[in-house]
Order: structure tokens, then C-alpha cells, then sequence
């Protein structure tokens, strides 16, 4: 897997993104529109993008668990930004869970 395609970047540009647009115009951003609706809109849009994925899933469409996927992950950075969290954090707690959940 080349760099441009490694998830931990991945995740880590978009995570710095999405923080970065915390104070942007909402009207002029989808992410600064989530984040100034807060944690209950964040929340349903979430959950929304987590049915579609096990939808995804159900049906087994590669392409479209992937395209889910995406969507699912995004929403869940914004909700870790919204909260406060970093990727670093939730890191921390895999890592702590590493060997003990079998």
C-alpha cells in the first residue's frame, strides 16, 4: 500500500480538516454547518450513514461499503472533533484492548 493511500494518514488530514472548518461560515461549508448544529444532528447523521453501511454490508455491494464507509468515517471524525476527541485518543483505547478482547 503506498503512503497516499495509508488509513492512519488518511484519517489524520481529514481529522485536521474537519477541525479547521470549526470556526468557518456554515453557509459556506457542510462541516462548519455540522459542527455549529452540535452533538444531536452529529449524532443522527451517524447513526444515518451507520444503517447505510450495514445496509451495504447486508446486500454485500463491495463498492458501496466502501462509499459507506467513507461516509460513515467522516461523520465520526466530526462527531470526535465536536467532542473534543483526537484520533490519538481513540488510539490509545485500541491500543489498550490489544490482546485482551481475543
Amino acid at each position: 500500500m503506498t503512503d497516499s493511500h495509508n488509513i492512519d494518514s488518511t484519517i489524520e488530514r481529514l481529522y485536521k480538516t474537519i477541525a479547521g472548518r470549526v470556526d468557518w461560515d456554515p453557509d459556506s461549508s457542510y462541516t462548519a454547518q455540522l459542527l455549529k448544529n452540535g452533538n444531536e444532528k452529529i449524532a443522527q447523521k451517524l447513526g444515518e450513514e451507520a444503517v447505510e453501511t450495514v445496509v451495504a454490508s447486508v446486500a454485500e455491494d463491495r463498492d458501496a461499503i466502501i462509499r459507506e464507509s467513507a461516509d460513515l468515517l467522516y461523520h465520526l471524525l466530526v462527531a470526535w472533533v465536536n467532542s473534543g476527541i483526537t484520533p490519538e485518543h481513540v488510539a490509545k483505547e485500541l491500543e489498550r484492548r490489544e490482546g485482551v478482547s481475543g
